[in-house]
């Protein structure tokens, strides 16, 4: 396994837009989406429809999953195929009213109908919260280091050191 820092993850979450939320339908159902995400501190915003079938099952059961690939490829060779590498984690989401949130992250996920205030009364924020550990495959690593699954991944204490003790 490779050595890799909350920060370190925390910045390659910062550098990725693109990830797949995972949930629980009100049957117990397990459902994935593509989103699209911003950060702020350590939380992931999503907006969403207040009235799309996310925000229905996040409301009736708040934990989820997220997994962000990020792209690898081969430089001056991009036909050769490489599989993403991934960060994967448990988190806690809540939904939230846009007009609380900063105008950073509104901008960031409307980019820039956040000034269209019928627009925005429709929709709503996804704040997830990660927790546990990140659970991470080819980050930080070189390309064929992923051949090998124990020299590829890591996991890796959700928050930084300096937040932990902001908290403490």
């Amino acid at each position: 396994m490779i050595t890799l820092t909350s920060e370190q993850v925390w910045q390659e979450i910062r550098r990725n837009l693109f990830a797949v939320l995972g949930m629980v339908t009100p049957a117990g159902e397990a459902r994935t989406v593509g989103i699209v995400y911003a950060v702020q501190e350590e939380t992931i915003y999503i907006v969403t429809g207040k009235e799309t079938w996310k925000a229905r099952h996040i409301a009736g059961n708040p934990e989820v999953s997220l997994t962000i690939p990020i792209a690898k490829q081969i430089p001056l060779l991009p036909w050769i195929k490489i599989p993403a590498a991934t960060i994967t984690f448990a988190g806690t989401a809540t939904l939230q009213d846009p007009a609380g949130a900063s105008p950073a992250i509104l901008h960031a996920l409307f980019r820039g109908i956040e000034q269209e205030r019928e627009k925005l009364a429709e929709m709503c924020l996804i704040a997830v919260t990660p927790k546990g550990h990140f659970v991470t495959y080819g980050v930080g690593v070189p390309l064929l280091q992923m051949r090998h699954p124990e020299q590829a991944r890591a996991r890796v204490p959700v928050h930084t050191g300096e937040l932990q003790k902001q908290r403490a």
